[in-house]
Parts: structure tokens; sequence; C-alpha cells
């Protein structure tokens, strides 16, 4: 009786923490929003300022209480710089996003990286791609051509390149997540992948922003950009929140929900991250959608949760069967 009592208590504090993570990482599009609207920040200059914040709130927090994940060996330092550069390329798309399409619209685009993963790792790993994975990619993908209207030649005109950085944005996001999952296979702490993939995104951004001439949109035009906020002290404020709040804290409540709930669980609970940053967008930024947006949102959580819960199926029937057949389901699913 008493195992019970503490394994629902175990269960109540994990998705406890998970539904928190999930509501602490919808914040990063209403803050990048309210930042670009707000103070019309260049959207790259944003990206830039969000990843030193990132590296600098980490720093102090790793140093004092876990030194020894700043130690990394020389055979992970450039895997790690190419994995700091796909974060600034995915920041500066993401950033672009928000800034073009509202919060809402932009987080559910990022979500199409569930097809582009799927994709992605039976291209280049090997992965099975079996009848759900497929229903997920014609899913997720559809949702986000509905909620883009990118069906709609009318939709291009009017926002070609709002369009294109949030389907990116998904694309790279896929991208991230293998390299996530790389970084998991070279035994990595995700701690140590967080502060060195932000802080070398930092100096990636850096030199985006000083790219000659006015492409990639949002980027710094002359160098005092770089200190646009100026003494708007409640932007710098603001932008060190975008940092802490959704990144540090976000991680930090995910990594606790873990020592509760087994991952595949607290992955479903973080799809509450549309819907939290939809509902925050509502009542912050008087966000809306469309009817026909409402669907294809829909449509497009259906292809993540449909997938998710399938492989949760598939791997708990995989653990009663044979135990090795688990590792083997996790390597190529």
């Amino acid at each position: 009786m008493r195992l019970k009592i503490q394994r629902k208590s175990h269960l109540s504090r994990g998705y406890t923490f998970a539904i928190i993570s999930a509501f602490f990482l919808s914040t990063t599009a209403i803050f990048i929003r309210y930042l670009t609207e707000t103070y019309q920040i260049p959207a790259l200059v944003l990206a830039f300022w969000r990843d030193v914040f990132v590296t600098i709130a980490l720093f102090p927090i790793l140093f004092i209480f876990q030194r020894k994940l700043l130690r990394i060996k020389k055979i992970d330092v450039f895997f790690l710089i190419a994995f700091g550069f796909v974060l600034a390329i995915f920041n500066s798309l993401w950033t672009l996003s928000v800034s073009l399409n509202g919060a809402a619209l932009a987080t559910v685009l990022v979500y199409c990286s569930t097809a582009f993963t799927a994709l992605l790792g039976w291209w280049f790993l090997k992965e099975q791609i079996h009848w759900s994975k497929i229903v997920a990619i014609v899913l997720s993908l559809g949702g986000c051509v509905i909620v883009s209207g990118a069906y709609s030649s009318a939709a291009w005109q009017i926002n070609m390149t709002g369009i294109f950085a949030g389907i990116l944005a998904g694309l790279l996001y896929a991208i991230y997540s293998l390299m996530g999952r790389a970084a998991s296979e070279r035994s990595l702490n995700p701690a140590t992948s967080l502060f060195y993939t932000f802080a070398y995104a930092t100096f990636f951004l850096f030199l985006i922003n000083l790219i000659p001439g006015s492409f990639p949109p949002g980027k710094a035009m002359e160098l005092n950009d770089f200190l646009w906020l100026q003494t708007a002290w409640a932007g710098w404020g603001i932008l060190f929140l975008l940092a802490a709040i959704p990144t540090v804290a976000g991680f930090g409540f995910y990594n606790v929900s873990l020592s509760f709930l087994p991952s595949s669980v607290a992955n479903l609970i973080l799809t509450l991250e549309p819907a939290f940053t939809a509902l925050t967008a509502f009542i912050l930024l008087g966000e809306r959608f469309t009817l026909i947006q409402i669907t294809g949102s829909l449509i497009t959580l259906a292809g993540v949760v449909f997938l998710r819960v399938y492989e949760n199926i598939l791997l708990a029937r995989s653990v009663q069967t044979d135990p090795l057949e688990t590792v083997a389901y996790t390597k190529t699913g």
C-alpha cells in the first residue's frame, strides 16, 4: 500500500514538473514576439543576445554546482562546434519566424520537425519508417501547410519569408534533435551539450550578423545595432528572462521530471507547448487563429501525439517480450 502511494506521489510530481517545463518552454515565442513588436529589435540581433544570456546564466550554475560538466573531451570539441552552428541557424530562423508569423503560428510550424526528423533519420541514420511514421509525416506536414497558408499563392506573396522561415526552422530543429541524439550516444551530459552549443552558437550568430548586405533578413545592418536596446533597461531585463525562463528553467524542470517519469511520457507532455503558447499569445499579445489555422494546428499536433503514443506502445510491448529488443528499438525507431 505504501509503495502504491509513493508511486502515485512520484508520478504526480513528475507530471507537475513536466507540465511546468512545457509552460516555461512555451514562453520562448512570447518573449521573442514581445521584444520584436515593442522594441523592433532585429530578429538575429535578438537571437544573438538570447544565446549570450543563456551562456552567461548557465556558466555559474555549472561552475558552482557541477564543475565537472564543463570539461569536455578533445574528440567532442568539433562535434559541439558543429552542434552550435546548427543551433545558431535554427535560432536565427526560429526568431525570424516568430517576428514575422507571430508566437503561436511559429510554434506550431516548428512542430513540422516531427516529419523532418523521421525523414532525416531514415535517410541518414537508416532508421526504419513504419506506417505510424508515415501517418505522422503526412499529418505534420499537411497541418503545417494548412496553418501557414502555404496552399495559397496569396499567402506566398504576402508572407513568403515568414513561411520559409517557419518551415526551415522545423527542418533545422529536426537536425538539432538528431544531433542531440548523437550527443547522447557520445555520452555527453545534456547540460554540457546545452552550455557549449549555446556558447558556440553565440559566436556564429555574431558572425552571421556581421555578414555584409541585407541578407539574411533580420540581421544587424551596422555594429551599433548590437546595442539596439541601448538604455531600454526593461527590454534588456525581458531579454535576460527570455534566456533564464524558457531555456534554463524549462530545461531544468524537464530534467527533474525525468527523475519521476519515463522520457517517453515527459516528451509527450511537452506537446502541450503549442497550446500554452497559443493561449498565452491570445491573452497577452492578442493573437488569434482563424478556424482553418486551428484545424491545421490540430492536424499537426495530432501527428506528433500519434507518433509518440504509438512508439510508447511499441516500446512497452518490446519490454514485455524481450528486454534486448528495447535497445534495438530505441536505436531504429
